[in-house]
């Protein structure tokens, strides 16, 4: 089919960042429920659904046909998308009452990531990485996030106990991750230095999620656990629009308007701390922290709607045909 070549190879061309935008998609689709936008949020579903199967089966042809490139693309903290999207979309169909689906994409999740997380484990640098050195928080604390959705839903303590390791888990791994941030990526960054405060926001959201997990019909926590953990979930919120101020901040002094791929982890970050508010003031009744979510949200769409505008022009410049006496970029 005409036209087809160029296409292909720019998709073959996709970095395993990409997997950012399945994740962007599907947490603006949760920060829409949440607000009782239904509608849109599920048609960002079904997008964001169609993105992770596409990526997907472009996982499994590289694995089958294309062993070393996998392998070196494994050793990239950026692999860990594929963990942290399957995440985000089994919690939105959680909360579309898709109980056995959200545990398949659970189980699936759990799966990929100690196969994914290792090798990026032993191939991470000791000092001075961009902003995806803190896709391990998200990945792990993903698996957290819908462990205590599904341990809610499903009346599963054992589940709301893995989801509290997990948690645990994740905020060392954002310490280690800190460590070796370099911070001049609040400057420099392309986009996913953002990651530095969506890790902090979706730990705050896994320590909701906790908190919304227990109740009479499923007693988990006793009163101290219960405040530690209410304590812990306001300081991570707390850090995480510490982390968007100062990151916005990093944007104004110097913009960078050029499309790049790691934008999505920048929608991803902004609308992980929609959520994280939305969330936290329900878990520890809060209710002021309503509004400040909400906005969040719709700066978070205008941002989606500028990075998916991007997308589409970087992706036409590039199967674009060469013109007459030019080879081409």
């Amino acid at each position: 089919m005409p036209g087809s070549s160029p296409l292909r190879a720019w998709w073959a061309q996709h970095p395993p960042a990409a997997g950012a935008a399945v994740m962007a998609t599907g947490i603006v689709s949760v920060a829409l429920h949440l607000t009782g936008y239904e509608v849109l949020s599920r048609i960002l579903l079904v997008a964001a659904c169609a993105a992770w199967l596409a990526l997907a089966a472009d996982f499994v042809t590289r694995l089958l046909r294309q062993r070393e490139r996998w392998m070196t693309e494994a050793g990239t903290p950026a692999v860990l998308t594929a963990v942290a999207a399957t995440a985000v979309l089994g919690t939105r169909f959680s909360a579309l009452d898709r109980q056995p689906l959200a545990a398949a994409l659970l189980a699936l999740a759990t799966l990929l990531w100690p196969v994914l997380f290792v090798p990026v484990v032993r191939h991470r640098q000791r000092r001075r990485m961009p902003g995806a050195v803190f896709l391990g928080t998200v990945a792990t604390q993903g698996l957290a996030v819908l462990g205590a959705t599904l341990a809610k839903a499903e009346s599963a303590a054992w589940l709301a106990h893995a989801a509290l390791v997990l948690f645990w888990l994740g905020l060392v791994l954002y310490g280690l991750a800190l460590a070796r941030f370099d911070l001049r990526q609040v400057i420099e960054g392309p986009g996913d230095q953002w990651v530095a405060g969506g890790a902090a926001a979706i730990s705050a959201l896994a320590g909701a999620k906790l908190i919304a997990a227990d109740g009479p019909g499923l007693y988990l926590w006793n009163d101290d656990n219960s405040g530690v953990l209410r304590t812990v979930t306001v300081a991570l919120l707390t850090l995480g629009l510490g982390w968007y101020a100062v990151l916005l901040v990093g944007e104004v002094v110097r913009p960078r308007l050029r499309y790049d791929v790691r934008r999505w982890s920048t929608v991803f970050s902004m609308g992980m701390t929609a959520v994280a508010a939305l969330a936290v003031a329900a878990a520890v009744d809060v209710s002021w922290l309503e509004w400040p979510g909400e906005v969040l949200l719709w700066i978070t769409m205008a941002a989606w709607l500028a990075v998916a505008v991007g997308a589409v022009a970087a992706a036409r410049e590039a199967v674009r045909p060469a013109a007459p006496g030019h080879p081409g970029p």
